[in-house]
């Protein structure tokens, strides 16, 4: 016979790791980004893929639950404003699992949701961009015909500010070759890092081609990527000379100027060698992710210092 004094503890809930900072900027760029979070969906017709609705309560007296306040108000009278699900505290979006606002996101970008990849792309981009520092991101689980199905896992937190601010360069925005790179990168940096450290020489090679291109100088389409640096760092003067004898701490500037050449080598160098996965190999690569990261934040460094003198 059980004891009337015992009791049974309840399960504690995990911790959440996204943090209302992030879900709050996620919420409200959703918000404001122009495309619906229903999709080609009517909002109850979406919100039932995810949420028992028979099981939610109705905030309209006039319904038993909240299948029927949403028919209500978002079909019938359409009274609602467009994101009112986000404040909902029904669906704890803002407070509630993880689990539970990952779901949600990923359901936006379901091809039965939103017909157009194009589109998708575009939110899982802006999702993961968001969503990578406090250590989650969106990645393709599975193909519905032509277009992504998509699913959520951990991973480590990535901060890499300098590789937001140059997807985010007004004079790279419709360069959506560098973008391709980027993603590829901070994909891959955990999970895959011997291709994110490839993909840190690729971006290099295409944003130097960019430039000579722009600037009307030749190159061999075969030419390595120290000897594209070298072409930009004629043609756009960065060198250590160009630093005024006068400038405060110039000796320290010239000093780094210097390094960006060594610093190109070595990203060059770390993908042709067993880190990279330039040429092939009998073995796996010994690459970390912590060597990942170091090529991509010196390759992001030199980026941002290119495309700053360029568009100076």
């Amino acid at each position: 016979m059980a004891s009337p004094f015992s009791w049974t503890p309840s399960t504690p809930e995990p911790p959440k790791l996204i943090t209302p900072l992030t879900r709050g900027n996620l919420l409200d760029w959703l918000a404001l980004s122009g495309h619906s979070w229903a999709g080609r969906m009517e909002d109850a017709g979406f919100l039932s893929r995810i949420y028992d609705l028979s099981e939610l309560g109705s905030t309209d007296y006039r319904f038993q639950d909240a299948a029927g306040d949403i028919w209500q108000h978002r079909t019938n009278n359409y009274d609602w404003d467009d994101d009112w699900v986000f404040t909902d505290a029904r669906f704890k979006l803002r407070d509630g699992s993880d689990e539970n606002l990952l779901g949600f996101l990923v359901e936006t970008v379901h091809p039965v949701v939103r017909r157009d990849q194009t589109e998708a792309d575009t939110l899982v981009r802006a999702y993961n961009d968001t969503l990578r520092p406090d250590g989650f991101e969106i990645v393709e689980t599975s193909r519905m015909g032509d277009r992504s199905v998509y699913g959520w896992r951990r991973i480590a937190a990535v901060r890499a500010p300098s590789a937001s601010a140059l997807r985010e360069h007004p004079d790279l925005a419709d360069k959506a070759v560098l973008i391709q790179h980027l993603d590829r990168i901070q994909r891959d940096l955990n999970e895959d890092p011997s291709a994110a450290i490839s993909s840190s020489k690729n971006l290099l090679e295409t944003l130097c081609k960019i430039v000579l291109t722009d600037r009307g100088v030749e190159y061999a389409p075969s030419e390595d990527l120290p000897g594209l640096f070298a072409k930009v760092a004629a043609e756009l003067s960065i060198n250590a000379d160009s630093v005024p004898d006068d400038a405060r701490g110039s000796d320290s500037i010239r000093k780094m100027m210097r390094t960006l050449t060594t610093t190109v080598q070595a990203v060059a160098e770390a993908r042709n060698s067993t880190l990279g996965d330039g040429h092939g190999g009998e073995h796996e690569s010994p690459a970390e992710p912590r060597h990942a990261r170091l090529v991509y934040n010196a390759t992001t460094a030199v980026a941002e210092f290119i495309v700053d003198t360029w568009t100076a």
